[in-house]
């Protein structure tokens, strides 16, 4: 039997509008690219780090993994943010929500910084992050200490983003390259608890490609993310590229049945997200590498996660 193709439109909850450089191909290339492949919204913020060309390196990286230079807490990275959607069109600025990043998430002082940056551009900032705490090697090169999702200082980021209905994209990976069990899994579990008015967006649902060139694919994460879906119902999983193999898609690109009951379960829980980091001529591309899970799932689930379930997290009153 013929079975007409699904067409999509997509919300893009991940997107770094600058790289780790606070480089970017600009507003024009990525305005374009959302016109060409049905991109409607697309979340946008900064990189919260930026990476130092060592004086002992004499080429310049072009990652933050490129050499053993360290990165370090970069603020700036919110005013090209809040410059580049201030310049477009009050039509055009309502397919974009900018999330503030530009912080230290070690720093007690970050939810006063937060307040400040809110009260800067009024009605701006439509939520917080990405917030790099545990995340593979970067964690390692980031001057300072190793970043965790449950510190005090990240505490009083989730009691305001809670006071200020700002949803939290959160990157804390469950476990380490080398550890085949939930090793940090409660370092996002604890605020889940913690603050329940709060919304969080685990970014990758806790995995990583590093993880992933270790351990190939992590049998506890689909119990444990069922388990936490199950019990707290302000958490929302973005599925950004490093979700859609080894989990998502088998080896054949077919979507795998465990993945697509979960979504069917927590209909409204899931989103797309490209993670792409200042360069955008493969959004679109990335974002429909979905498409074949999402034509595994009954077409209404499907359109919930390909579009509307990132709006749906955004603050009640923009």
């Amino acid at each position: 039997m013929w079975v007409q193709a699904r067409d999509y439109a997509y919300s893009d909850a991940h997107l770094h509008y600058v790289d780790f450089f606070q480089e970017t191909a600009g507003m024009d290339a990525l305005l374009q690219e959302m016109a060409s492949n049905r991109i409607d919204h697309v979340m946008i913020s900064g990189i919260p780090v930026a990476k130092k060309w060592h004086e002992d390196e004499p080429k310049r990286p072009r990652y933050y993994a490129g050499d053993d230079a360290d990165a370090y807490w970069y603020s700036a990275t919110d005013v090209w943010v809040a410059a580049a959607v201030n310049k477009l069109t009050a039509a055009q600025r309502e397919h974009f929500h900018p999330f503030l990043s530009g912080f230290n998430p070690n720093d007690k002082n970050s939810a006063e910084h937060i307040q400040r940056m809110l009260d800067l551009n009024p009605g701006l900032w439509q939520g917080i992050g990405e917030v790099f705490t545990r995340h593979d090697d970067l964690t390692a090169l980031i001057s300072g200490d190793t970043p965790r999702a449950n510190n005090e200082a990240m505490s009083k980021v989730y009691k305001l983003a809670g006071e200020q209905d700002l949803p939290v994209l959160l990157h804390s990976n469950i476990t380490s390259k080398r550890e085949r069990n939930p090793l940090y899994l409660a370092e996002i579990e604890e605020p889940l608890a913690q603050f329940p008015d709060t919304r969080f967006i685990w970014a990758h649902a806790g995995s990583s490609v590093e993880i992933h060139r270790h351990q190939t694919r992590m049998p506890f994460l689909l119990p444990e993310l069922t388990r936490l879906l199950a019990q707290h119902r302000n958490l929302y999983v973005d599925l950004s590229w490093s979700m859609l193999t080894p989990y998502l898609l088998d080896e054949q690109g077919k979507a795998r049945p465990e993945w697509v009951a979960i979504v069917e379960r927590f209909p409204e829980r899931f989103m797309l997200g490209s993670d792409v980091v200042g360069r955008f001529d493969k959004v679109g591309q990335e974002l429909r590498s979905f498409d074949p899970f999402l034509d595994a799932l009954p077409e209404s689930v499907a359109r919930k996660v390909a579009r509307d379930n990132f709006l749906s997290v955004l603050p009640k009153k923009r």
